[in-house]
């Protein structure tokens, strides 16, 4: 098969995806190389690294939709709508569809099973959220609203959406029957929104 060119486009950037995703989810992320990768896809290893600066991006590619969402909730919210109000509509919006970030897709047993069975995977996991919290805690300096509580609620939000991901994830691991996770993952949801309205989602109240 030709190869692209050093960079490509998008349409190698999601060939290069598939082939990731396939072969991981095939024989477990620690045993996949970055050359077979590479050369799956029809592309160079630099043309992957181009795309996907770390292997593990290769499979923990949700970091930038995750990072949108948390901007639009702050900046695109309507007029008297509050961060928090806007952050529940936006997360249930994901539960209700299903997204990929959501934890209850289709694809989201063998992914949490792919991630469990990796350290790197799970010590990135963790950079991304230390990630998401410092992009949230940013948007939120910038609302005079919150007054210096933000780096406080952004840790305070992705620390208990992480919780709730964590604890779907091992239920699913452990076959447990999917209608009673998901109505349980919705029920521990509002609670997070609950605990953090009564805490600190009213800065100045």
């Amino acid at each position: 098969m030709p190869r692209t060119s050093a960079r490509g486009g998008p349409q190698t950037r999601a060939r290069i995806l598939e082939v990731a995703t396939r072969l991981f989810l095939d024989r477990g992320y620690d045993t996949v190389t970055v050359a077979e990768i590479a050369r799956e896809a029809g592309v160079s290893s630099v043309t992957v690294f181009n795309h996907f600066p770390r292997k593990e991006d290769l499979f923990l590619d949700r970091q930038d939709d995750a990072a949108d969402l948390l901007r639009s909730a702050v900046r695109d919210r309507a007029d008297g709508v509050d961060v928090l109000a806007s952050l529940r509509e936006a997360t249930l919006q994901l539960f209700d569809t299903r997204h990929p970030l959501s934890g209850v897709d289709g694809r989201s047993v063998p992914f949490f099973h792919t991630v469990a069975g990796s350290p790197a995977l799970v010590a990135r996991a963790r950079e991304i959220a230390s990630d998401l919290e410092r992009i949230l805690a940013e948007e939120l300096e910038r609302d005079p609203v919150f007054a210096g509580d933000g780096p406080l609620f952004a840790a305070l939000f992705i620390a208990g959406y992480r919780t709730v991901l964590v604890a779907t994830a091992r239920h699913l691991i452990a076959e447990e029957p999917s209608d009673a996770v998901l109505a349980d993952h919705r029920v521990r949801l509002e609670r997070l929104f609950d605990a953090l309205r009564l805490g600190v989602g009213s800065p100045g109240s």
